[in-house]
């Protein structure tokens, strides 16, 4: 399929599927000289994600809707100067934009060994020790999007709508009081397993992924590492592993609780908001829903 056979006025969240993602990377990639025709399709969530068979190359068409590319793009680059660990960008003039989708091009790092839990805990402790960059960022807002990720949802249905909002009152009456040690610092947004990667060159893993990149307090990082540790299924000891290494466990927090399930809505809403009907995807949002009061301790399938 070329690009005049999608069809497509303007990028929108249901045109973004891998039909469309496919030859707005393969256009990129011919504007600099590369061929992404046989690219392997490694990720379709947050962003179509390839993997270029025919050089070292990952290509990342960005979901509608994610605004600040070209601040994430100097964003980067600028944590590269800083000295904190992160998968370069290509040296070349980005994010190129075809047919209104932003496309950036990575270096691709050949993953040898898992990532675990602790390899987290350097990179994300360097990234909150820099100052807050000079790159125009927004301010975490987790209540805001969470309730436009409720409004956007095409596979909600009425009772779960209802189910989700609850909880969003209940959490809009705590999430001002809680007592943060700053507001803020430079976040990754979502630091996990799957957004770090391993490099063999410099022997170190660095952070990949920073869509979700924000100023806000430090604990909002922690408290996604804590809940990807226990929903899914990572050995209790990786977790204590991290928190050794960075040196704090979230959970002793005084309003842990509040921010684990503020944090832990935000994952399903937002899943709920990005999934097709009657995909897998959206299988899951469903089933984290029906548990939503289960306890936090019920295992969640990784997206």
């Amino acid at each position: 399929m070329t690009i005049s056979d999608c069809g497509l006025a303007s990028p929108t969240e249901e045109n973004f599927t891998p039909s469309v993602t496919r030859p707005v990377a393969e256009a990129a990639c011919r504007q600099v000289g590369l061929d992404a025709s046989d690219a392997i399709l490694l990720r379709h969530q947050t962003n179509g994600v390839y993997q270029l068979t025919t050089a070292p190359v990952v290509t990342k068409v960005a979901r509608p809707g994610t605004q600040h590319v070209p601040q994430i793009v100097a964003l980067v680059r600028w944590l590269i100067e800083q000295g904190v660990p992160t998968v370069p960008l290509l040296d070349i003039e980005q994010p190129i934009v075809v047919h209104g989708y932003d496309v950036t091009l990575w270096h691709y790092l050949p993953q040898t060994r898992p990532i675990l839990a602790g390899d987290i805990a350097e990179p994300l402790a360097a990234l909150h020790r820099v100052p807050p960059p000079l790159v125009a960022l927004p301010h975490l807002d987790a209540l805001s999007t969470i309730r436009r990720s409720i409004e956007r949802s095409r596979i909600l249905t009425v009772e779960e709508q209802a189910v989700l909002r609850g909880k969003w009152e209940r959490l809009s009456e705590l999430a001002p009081q809680l007592a943060f040690a700053k507001s803020s610092q430079l976040l990754h947004g979502d630091p996990q397993h799957r957004n770090t990667l391993w490099d063999d060159q410099t022997n170190q893993p660095v952070l990949c992924d920073w869509e979700g990149t924000v100023l806000g307090p430090a604990e909002w990082d922690l408290v996604t590492i804590e809940i990807h540790c226990r929903r899914f299924g990572h050995p209790t000891h990786e977790y204590r592993d991290f928190c050794e290494h960075y040196g704090t466990d979230i959970r002793d927090w005084p309003d842990y609780t509040v921010l684990r399930d503020l944090r832990e809505l935000r994952m399903i809403t937002t899943n709920a908001r990005k999934s097709p009907a009657s995909s897998r995807e959206a299988e899951e949002v469903h089933r984290r829903i029906a548990m939503i009061d289960a306890g936090p301790s019920e295992s969640w399938r990784i997206l």
